[in-house]
């Protein structure tokens, strides 16, 4: 294989090669970082690299391979962290100025479970600051290779920014209100927030903690699948993570054939509310090619979903106050102003206030299990007014903060599966994407219906103009 080839190959194709020694993973690790050190200064997608590391490991992983000890499809494979995963041998800084000089003492449990499958950490991927809204006014956000007036998604900026140009295979980030959903939309990828407990976040900074979830992004589901499978399960570590059994996500693909007589439910009329004429074109093109493949395509009736997004920002505000209590106000000098506000927004909440919101969240949980008594997924947009450029996002940021993530917020408040799949380009070629939401638990499904519309069509080959 080429190495002009190698940097928008899927994973199982860089693998099957590694795996015969086509490939070696010394060559890929060198061949990412000559890449990221021709586009990232452009991009600034990652705030740290391991390069010397990450080779060295690699040129262990050749021996291994050497050796019959092939560990699966991610040994040697590039592999990039959001920058609030903590790694014991390079900084974790969560897109702050309050933590630039942090060494954590440990691996989090996925960084763990990802060098046991053998993949190589290239480095940090930046990020908005603490998983807020904005970047600190001392960070360089990351640019959307598709177009650099188009927002690049938050939190997880640098991980999706990453991934789309090349720069590592996947990469691993954070989603609470929709921050692993938006920055796939925004740049074309595949993503998943997995079920709330499916993955450990042992080893990560908290932004609010019963919503954080820690899943993939990659240029595909079938990639997707192939991550998951390395960091989901059961840790000793997190006692809110859930003790189901990890399928071989990989395996529960099923081609084309994926989606035959699935059920997937869509409200137009929710959908419709606010939404601009490209968002509902391409919904009705999703549904269209769904139809395709033999789903059923079934009306359901969403339950209201604009207040609840107001209060689950009061209740994400109160858990991000609670998360920065050892250094804010303490250090309030090195907080930028955005992140600042929603603390001191979060100590300011009334607990009554608090208390309702806390009962809307779990009423409207329940709603969701009705209705997917009678369906197997559910099909949103990720954006009511498509993919927005960064002066958008910017000013929504600071004046409506719940409008932009209207589709998103729902499915984190419930903690249920969210897999977002890239959508055909709108005419001025920002790219776009939809969600497919499932049962708790049931990422399998969502995989499956997300490989076998990819299957069926080439959305997801789209590569940005760089």
């Amino acid at each position: 294989m080429e190495t002009r080839d190698l940097h928008y190959q899927p994973i199982a194709r860089l693998a099957a090669s590694i795996q015969i020694r086509e490939l070696s993973c010394e060559d890929l690790c060198r061949s990412t970082f000559e890449r990221i050190k021709l586009l990232d200064p452009g991009l600034h997608s990652f705030a740290a690299l391991r390069e010397e590391d990450a080779i060295a490991e690699a040129r262990k992983a050749d021996d291994e391979i050497s050796r019959g000890q092939y560990r699966g499809p991610l040994h040697g494979i590039p592999i990039a962290l959001k920058d609030l995963i903590f790694t014991e041998d390079c900084v974790t800084q969560a897109g702050t100025v309050i933590h630039r000089d942090f060494r954590p003492p440990y691996d989090a449990t996925v960084v763990q479970r990802l060098k046991s499958h053998g993949a190589i950490i290239v480095g940090k991927a930046q990020m908005t600051e603490a998983g807020g809204m904005l970047h600190h006014p001392e960070v360089t956000p990351p640019l959307n290779p598709f177009g650099r007036a188009i927002w690049a998604g938050a939190s997880s900026s640098g991980s999706a920014v990453a991934t789309a140009a090349g720069l590592c295979a996947a990469s691993l980030a954070s989603d609470t209100g929709g921050s692993i959903r938006s920055p796939s939309a925004c740049n074309g990828l595949t993503g998943l927030r997995p079920s709330w407990g499916r993955v450990s976040r042992f080893g990560i900074f908290d932004l609010a903690q019963s919503y954080d979830t820690v899943g993939p992004i990659a240029r595909c589901a079938e990639d997707v699948a192939i991550v998951l499978s390395a960091i989901a399960g059961i840790d000793a570590y997190d006692p809110t993570s859930i003790s189901q059994t990890v399928p071989d996500y990989r395996m529960c693909l099923d081609g084309i054939d994926g989606a035959r007589a699935v059920r997937i439910g869509i409200d137009t009329g929710y959908i419709a509310q606010g939404a601009a004429p490209e968002t509902l074109r391409m919904i009705e093109e999703v549904q269209a090619h769904f139809a395709d493949l033999g789903a059923q395509l079934t009306y359901v009736e969403m339950p209201g979903t604009d207040e609840l997004c107001l209060q689950v920002a009061d209740l994400h505000a109160a858990e991000l106050a609670l998360a920065h209590a050892a250094t804010y106000p303490a250090r309030a000098d090195l907080y930028g102003p955005w992140l600042a506000g929603a603390v001191d927004r979060g100590r300011a909440m009334d607990p009554i206030h608090l208390a309702a919101a806390g009962i809307a969240r779990a009423r409207f949980a329940s709603q969701l299990d009705q209705i997917f008594a009678h369906v197997d997924a559910l099909l949103l947009p990720v954006f009511a007014g498509g993919t927005p450029t960064r002066a958008e996002a910017e000013r929504m940021a600071e004046d409506e903060p719940g409008t932009i993530f209207r589709f998103t917020i729902p499915s984190g408040a419930a903690g249920i599966p969210s897999l977002t799949l890239p959508a055909p380009q709108n005419a001025d070629g920002r790219p776009t994407g939809f969600q497919l939401l499932g049962r708790r638990g049931e990422e399998q499904l969502l995989l499956r219906l997300g490989h076998a519309l990819q299957c069926l069509t080439d959305w997801h080959l789209a590569r940005p103009p760089l």
